[in-house]
């Protein structure tokens, strides 16, 4: 019977270094998920249009000449 040689560490090596890629993939992931749903509440929050800022609605009061 053959005895495992270096093979098997380094395929051990490439599995860690796939796990620990596969890591930071879905660390990124997940940051751009945070950062995508802050992106869209501070777009929620400044959706005021400037030319309709402080307009009250309802009846206006009469135009004075």
């Amino acid at each position: 019977m053959a005895r495992p040689g270096p093979a098997s560490q380094a395929k051990r090596a490439r599995e860690r270094a796939k796990q620990e890629r596969r890591k930071a993939k879905e660390e990124k992931r997940a940051m751009r998920k945070e950062q995508k749903a802050q992106r869209s509440t501070e777009r929620r929050n400044a959706r005021e249009d400037p030319d309709l800022a402080g307009i009250v609605p309802g009846p206006q009061p009469p135009p004075s000449n």
